[in-house]
């Protein structure tokens, strides 16, 4: 007999199928439409491509296995988290989906920490709310398209669709809940209070299961779309990192993972709930029963060399990418890569960070360029890893997984940034095989035997002493970049795409104005010195000057 994992990712969805022991019979991925970005920040998918996909790959891996459907003998699935899925009262598609790099809900999130109070979002999900979420894009929907959300009956996120159109049950799993923004992480139920202080329909929700309970069995329309047998049981599977985590073997403390994605995760698991106060990091239910995860998330990993290549190398490939990257120095002379190409998560949570290349010059080549984008990515995973630790998780090694860890010269520089081993597995399938095993957990008794008795070691990068050095001083420079560039990213947002900029953000000073008081340095001069004027359009001076106190001049003071 065989078990069946199934990922519904952001380029494509894969199936995997597996044997008893484990061991890897066969697998193939079926490729999805791109990403529609009608403005900058949006991101949207038809869910009705998810499930094309999805059929092709489970075709196409029985196919390549020689395996029949009646061989299989039960499916897990995973799949990227956070996208809204909305149904009408005919199960049909209401809109596309916007998924979990789409950060145009920042007056959604707003209004839920003003209605709710960012305390209390914290104190009934254990996480601060975000615009990756799965609750803002549903605000949203209501306050911009409430013809569609008025014709919404049931909420799912992109997995659970497919488990819809498997088994026709509106079922989710605690895992992939967590970052709905809607779930209560402690308890692993849905929160009451959010749902009654944003005045939504409870019945929007699906049902909830653990990720390895069974949630419904393959239908018979669904049987003849895929090769599988009628009645195959189907469990709850996990979101993307919970089954990556599971498929790494992080079911325990002390061992973390680094998943090189589109977007890329650092994960380690947690025997009680515990998060970062100031939520930089995420804590989620983990797929193992009774476990927690905590996760830190760079929006733009994989994303960045995609966007290179789609932009700058049309039809490049990504051997040939870390090939050219070689050849440039550690550092890359100097040049810096953000990666926030769609906002950002750990550590900032902001989601109008802006992604690009500092400190270009004439004397930089594409293989630098290259180069920094690989170290930009890395460093910032550093920044993930190092929140985690911040809280007291210990992780002594740390597992590589996703298409980034496939490169040696990826992992090496990971093992140099992070100052740790970086090891890999015999199995590197990540997401696809987590939700393979959860399916398996079953002939084992609980997740944990099933990763113990499955999932094996098979190398160990250590850190090299000079290049840990030299990211060491690169990784100091890049720690500053973003608070420096903070102020911009709010102006440049301004700029495209209009209104005020957001609120709460620092304006930056014009070059050479004092500090304004409060702030340290020496206040602007009463008077402005004889050959000086005040340029019109210069608020800061203007307003500086008119709230300031003038006193009349004393006998024996100095003139300006």
């Amino acid at each position: 007999m065989y078990w069946l994992g199934i990922d519904i990712g952001t380029g494509g969805s894969r199936a995997l199928l597996i044997d008893a022991e484990g061991k890897v019979v066969a697998g193939f991925t079926a490729p999805h439409e791109d990403m529609k970005m009608e403005r900058p920040m949006w991101a949207e998918q038809r869910p009705e491509d998810w499930w094309d996909a999805a059929q092709k790959a489970v075709q196409g891996v029985l196919k390549a296995a020689g395996v029949k459907g009646e061989q299989v003998k039960a499916v897990g699935l995973s799949g990227q988290m956070h996208g809204l899925v909305l149904l009408d009262s005919a199960n049909q598609v209401i809109r596309p989906s916007l998924i979990w790099c789409d950060q145009r809900s920042q007056p959604q999130v707003d209004f839920i920490n003003q209605t709710v109070g960012k305390a209390n979002v914290v104190a009934h999900t254990a996480n601060p709310m975000l615009t990756g979420f799965t609750l803002p894009k549903l605000l949203w929907v209501r306050d911009n398209e409430p013809a569609n959300f008025e014709k919404a009956r049931k909420m799912l996120l992109p997995k659970d669709y497919v488990r819809y159109m498997l088994t026709g049950e509106h079922v989710t799993e605690v895992s992939d809940a967590s970052g709905t923004g809607l779930l209560d992480v402690v308890t692993r139920r849905w929160s009451s209070p959010m749902v009654e202080r944003l005045k939504l329909d409870s019945g929007l929700l699906p049902d909830l299961k653990e990720s390895a309970d069974v949630t419904g069995v393959i239908t018979k329309a669904a049987a003849k779309a895929t090769g599988l047998k009628e009645g195959t049981p189907v469990v709850g599977g996990a979101g993307d990192q919970a089954a990556s985590g599971v498929g790494n073997g992080i079911v325990k403390p002390g061992v973390a993972s680094c998943t090189i994605g589109t977007s890329g995760v650092v994960f380690a698991s947690l025997d009680r709930p515990q998060y970062d106060p100031t939520g930089r990091v995420h804590t989620f239910c983990h797929a193992v029963k009774g476990k927690w995860h905590v996760m830190g998330v760079t929006q733009g990993a994989g994303l960045s060399l995609q966007w290179f290549r789609n932009n700058l190398a049309p039809g490049g490939e990504y051997d040939a990418f870390m090939a050219e990257a070689q050849t440039a120095p550690p550092l890359s002379h100097g040049l810096f890569w953000l990666p926030y190409l769609m906002g950002e998560r750990t550590p900032h949570l902001d989601a109008i960070a802006r992604g690009g290349w500092i400190g270009l010059t004439a004397k930089h080549n594409r293989a630098d360029m290259i180069r920094a984008v690989v170290e930009g990515v890395s460093y910032s995973l550093r920044d993930c890893l190092s929140v985690i630790e911040g809280m007291g998780v210990e992780a002594h090694n740390v597992r590589a997984s996703g298409g980034g860890a496939k490169s040696l010269f990826w992992r090496q520089m990971l093992a140099d940034i992070f100052r740790r081993g970086i090891s890999t597995l015999e199995n590197t399938e990540g997401s696809a095989y987590g939700a393979a095993l959860l399916a398996l957990s079953g002939e084992y008794g609980t997740v944990e035997a099933t990763c113990e008795a499955t999932v094996r070691e098979a190398d160990c990068l250590i850190p090299n002493v000079h290049e840990s050095a030299a990211y060491e001083r690169g990784y100091e420079v890049f720690s500053v970049l973003y608070p420096t560039l903070k102020p911009v990213f709010g102006l440049i947002h301004q700029l495209a795409c209009g209104g005020p900029p957001p609120p709460g953000r620092p304006r930056p000073r014009p070059a050479g104005a004092p500090a304004p008081r409060g702030a340290g340095g020496p206040p602007p001069p009463a008077r402005a010195r004889k050959g000086r004027r005040w340029l019109p359009d210069d608020r800061f001076y203007r307003r500086y000057r008119r709230r300031r106190a003038w006193r009349p001049r004393r006998r024996g003071d100095r003139r300006a």
